[in-house]
């Protein structure tokens, strides 16, 4: 079975290691995988040293970015150009772009054909990936609702399954949003290699004297790209009620369009003798064991990538509560002013720094919390967000489309 995989860009982040993960495992007797992945901007870093590490060699697309350009013509005739080419079985998009231009290649594909005139367009299955949606936080109404439009016809007329990550995911985009068919959805939960993210102690001390924080010091991480959807400028106003408390700590591991904005507003706020930026980090897994807890600010999100980490990684973890974090999380088992203790972490309700100062406070003073709840986090994932599991999960749907072509 042939598969044709197409991402907007490697750049940092969840999607980037997805893709790269199910590339690498479908090439067998079975599947063979193409990759395809536009250009990281500038601003960006980029992921593509992920994609070397696992023998997975893309076909990189410049034309294909982030934002809507003329380029967006040039890459679906490109696009339909490659499949042309590869006659692929299934093609499988993931991310916003991706998905627009790589469905709109795959209904080119299927239909130009001399033999549509007499019914038997090409036979290809498409398929897309919601990692996130991008129908609030991200633009304007105008374009916005543009983007929401474009979804629904594709939805309709280019696509046989939409994949999301989390029941919620599914409730917004197919019920809030009105994006497909109930049918054609399918869950599939993100998986991740959590060999690398075992606990250890030496590399505990390592990161922790890397930052200068003492054993007894409380170390709050975010993980990430430091991106507007993000809302780390309410993390940096959380950290500034925890001026006074000299075994508190913060640090933001990651970079983006909007480092240097942060970094001013750490200093305008006093907090760079308590906030560390550490950048990009190809250690990541040694970086989370010197984090006690791990929060998580977003607007938006799909199912978070670093919430998985972190819970794979034995770290409680505090988010607001956005895309599949109510999941992730689990049962409320108390409703306190502003937050909620659930049982793998604490769910902030809304976006007021104070509520999401209580829930911290709540985490940093129960350190019994934070050790029931990350031993709770820490099963869950190991339970059901495996990378094998994903990979399973992903052969089992090409084999269902396939047969019941």
């Amino acid at each position: 079975m042939k598969i044709v995989r197409i991402i907007a860009r490697l750049n940092v982040g969840g999607p980037a290691r997805h893709v790269v993960w199910l590339t690498q495992a479908l090439r067998d007797d079975e599947f063979e995988t193409t990759l395809i992945a536009g250009s990281v901007p500038p601003g960006e870093d980029d992921m593509s040293y992920f994609a070397d590490e696992a023998d997975v060699r893309p076909v990189y697309l410049r034309e294909m970015s982030r934002e809507l350009s003329l380029g967006d013509l040039i890459s679906t005739f490109k696009l339909y150009r490659m499949l042309v080419a590869e006659k692929p079985d299934v093609v499988h998009t993931h991310t916003a772009k991706a998905g627009s231009v790589g469905r709109t290649a795959a209904f080119l594909y299927r239909w130009l054909t001399w033999k549509t005139p007499i019914g038997k367009p090409r036979r290809v299955k498409v398929i897309h990936t919601f990692h996130g949606h991008i129908f609030h936080s991200y633009y304007g109404r105008f374009k916005t609702n543009t983007f929401l439009a474009i979804e629904r016809l594709l939805a309709r007329i280019a696509t046989n399954k939409i994949i999301v990550l989390s029941e919620q995911q599914l409730s917004e985009i197919n019920s809030e949003f009105r994006v497909g068919r109930r049918a054609q959805f399918q869950i599939i939960p993100l998986g991740v290699d959590t060999g690398p993210l075992l606990p250890s102690e030496a590399a505990r001390k390592e990161v922790r004297r890397e930052i200068g924080a003492a054993d007894k010091d409380v170390i709050v991480g975010f993980v990430g790209r430091l991106t507007e959807i993000k809302n780390l400028s309410l993390l940096l106003e959380v950290a500034a009620r925890f001026r006074d408390d000299e075994h508190v700590k913060f640090v933001i591991v990651g970079d983006g369009n909007l480092r240097n904005d942060l970094e001013q507003q750490a200093k305008t706020l006093d907090l760079m003798s308590r906030l560390a930026f550490l950048g990009n980090r190809t250690d990541i897994a040694r970086v989370y064991n010197g984090l006690d807890i791990v929060a998580l600010t977003s607007l938006n999100e799909g199912t978070p990538l670093s919430l998985i980490e972190a819970m794979a990684a034995g770290k409680p973890v505090i988010s607001t509560a956005v895309g599949g974090v109510p999941g992730l999380l689990g049962d409320v088992r108390e409703i306190c002013n502003g937050f909620a203790v659930c049982e793998r972490g604490i769910r902030v309700e809304g976006f007021a720094p104070e509520d999401y100062a209580r829930g911290l406070s709540y985490l940093i003073e129960s350190r019994r919390a934070r050790v029931e709840m990350a031993s709770q986090g820490s099963d869950l994932i190991r339970a059901k967000y495996g990378k094998e599991r994903l990979i399973a999960d992903i052969k089992d749907l090409y084999r269902e489309l396939m047969n019941g072509s």
